[in-house]
């Protein structure tokens, strides 16, 4: 008996937007390092009108069926900003899961790119899911280990997958482990005082001014990584909107401001690993997995470095070393025992150096694809 062929369907109802949600759960089922995502948050990451990306962005949801059974997923979207800031017709696909069936995911890719040629697109990258201020990438190395938080578990085949539908590499991305000193680099102490002694220094966020802290990193970023490869502007709407997202979840102690006389030239954003415990709530928020989240925060041993920047007339100072000391103080006295440092362009020679010189081993490599349409 021949196999049912494949259909594709677009995504129109919310209970689609459910099985398009949770589709993933059949694809891992059994994997023990796949990190189940909040429903609710994905709905809400998904939604125009609930995340701000999308005022700037369009997109369309494409579930792969054979027969009955949805078997694969893909999101065609198109970003007005990336478009503008590059002068550059580029779209994006993200949010692709798919089984290990070659014409499923053909029929998927061949839906995305006919969207996105309709709307004068002749390029694509990704997986970006929305962007790459979101979590972005296929793994490629690292299958033996759970991602660390807005990191993505992919599995091995989706590469043959990809390649197979005419995709080649764009770029890969690095994610470095570094476990948490017991003691501080004597060096990196001197050079501390020294640093302080030419008017840089490192504080805490302040948390009664949080959504102007969050500001500053705006600013900090968007300047920062104006000339990295798929860089996207934060617009103020976004900031509110994760300034509103991190608030209940951040730990001021690893959130710091690097000052030079005072004023704010970069940034480090650690936050805890918190998908040691999103893993054991499969993706639910109710009140048991509330309870579960809040006792097993206290538990977390590992942290990550998720965003960064120093401006770029204040690179080659110190001022990267300085940060980490001063995360690193803060992660051993809180009680961490290691930490990640993602996602670092493979071609970000500087910081991967910046970042081997602290101690960093490659743990984990993402790639993102691209093909003309």
């Amino acid at each position: 008996m021949e196999a049912p062929t494949i259909r594709i369907k677009k995504v129109s109802s919310k209970s689609e937007l459910k099985q398009f949600i949770t589709l993933p759960w059949s694809i891992y089922r059994g994997n023990p390092y796949w990190v189940p995502p909040l429903i609710s948050e994905e709905k809400k990451l998904l939604s125009p009108g609930r995340n701000p990306f999308w005022d700037h962005a369009g997109r369309e949801l494409f579930i792969a069926f054979r027969g009955d059974q949805a078997v694969g997923r893909i999101a065609a979207i198109v970003d007005r900003d990336f478009i503008s800031y590059h002068n550059d017709q580029t779209g994006y696909f993200g949010f692709f899961e798919c089984l290990d069936d070659r014409e499923a995911a053909r029929a998927l890719f061949l839906s995305a790119e006919a969207w996105l040629k309709n709307r004068g697109i002749k390029k694509m990258i990704g997986p970006l899911n929305p962007s790459t201020n979101a979590t972005c990438g296929l793994l490629l190395e690292g299958y033996d280990s759970s991602p660390k938080l807005m990191m993505p578990y992919t599995l091995p085949y989706y590469h043959p997958l990809l390649e197979g539908c005419g995709l080649t590499k764009a770029k890969d991305l690095l994610a470095f482990r570094i476990p948490v000193p017991e003691k501080m680099n004597p060096r990196l102490e001197k050079i501390a005082v020294v640093l302080k002694k030419r008017g840089l220094n490192v504080r805490n966020i302040r948390m009664k001014e949080f959504h102007q802290e969050l500001k500053l990193v705006r600013e900090i970023y968007n300047s920062a990584w104006s000339k990295n490869w798929g860089f996207v502007p934060i617009t103020e709407a976004e900031i509110e909107h994760m300034a509103k997202e991190l608030k209940p979840i951040v730990v001021p102690e690893l959130v710091f401001f690097a000052e030079y006389k005072g004023k704010p030239v970069g940034f480090y954003l650690v936050l805890p690993d918190y998908n040691q415990v999103i893993k054991k709530m499969n993706g639910k928020m109710g009140p048991l997995q509330i309870i579960t989240f809040l006792l097993g925060r206290r538990k977390i041993t590992d942290i990550r470095l998720m965003m960064a920047g120093i401006e770029e007339e204040y690179r080659k100072k110190g001022l990267d070393g300085l940060l980490y000391l001063e995360s690193a103080r803060a992660a051993r006295d809180l009680g961490y025992k290691d930490s990640e440092i993602s996602w670092l362009l493979e071609d970000n020679l500087l910081v991967i150096r910046a970042t081997e010189m602290m101690g960093g081993t490659l743990s984990k490599k993402y790639r993102i694809y691209q093909k003309s349409i």
